[in-house]
């Protein structure tokens, strides 16, 4: 039954996540992919996995116990933090961090957490910045 309950609220979060996107204001100059594509995949994507756990629920489904589940609220948490502190500390700042807490959390070491907390927010600051010359949240350091 929860495995339908989840569905259930996907689907309902597809729906309005994909509703949204179609609100999202278009110039008149824009490339032919435009900025609706990408979250309109992004709905059609949960929108699918919903069907599928409302159709195929697991019969016992394997919910994590109380420690686990507080751990897996906590990185939620984090991930909000970072959309909040992106603007204000700026993207590599930002990533590095949440990134390095994610790896650390899902296993890795502390040292190869920051290793990959680091890399990862510099490899895609080099190639959405400097390669793509997309623009990122900047923040007192100006990155």
């Amino acid at each position: 039954m929860s495995d339908r309950i989840f569905g259930g609220i996907g689907l309902v979060i597809a729906i309005f996540f994909a509703w949204q996107a179609t609100l999202i204001q278009t110039s008149f100059i824009s490339d032919a992919v435009g900025p609706k594509t990408f979250p309109i995949l992004l709905a059609v994507l949960l929108g699918i996995s919903s069907v599928y756990f409302l159709l195929k629920p697991d019969p016992e489904p394997d919910w994590p116990r109380a420690g686990r589940f507080a751990e897996i609220a906590f990185a939620a948490l984090v991930l909000l933090a970072y959309g909040q502190l992106l603007p204000e500390i700026g993207f590599v700042v930002a990533t590095a961090l949440t990134a390095g807490y994610l790896a650390w959390r899902l296993g890795s070491k502390p040292l190869e957490a920051v290793i990959v907390g680091v890399g990862t927010s510099l490899g895609i600051f080099v190639i959405f910045k400097l390669l793509l010359g997309l623009s990122l949240a900047e923040g007192p350091l100006g990155f």
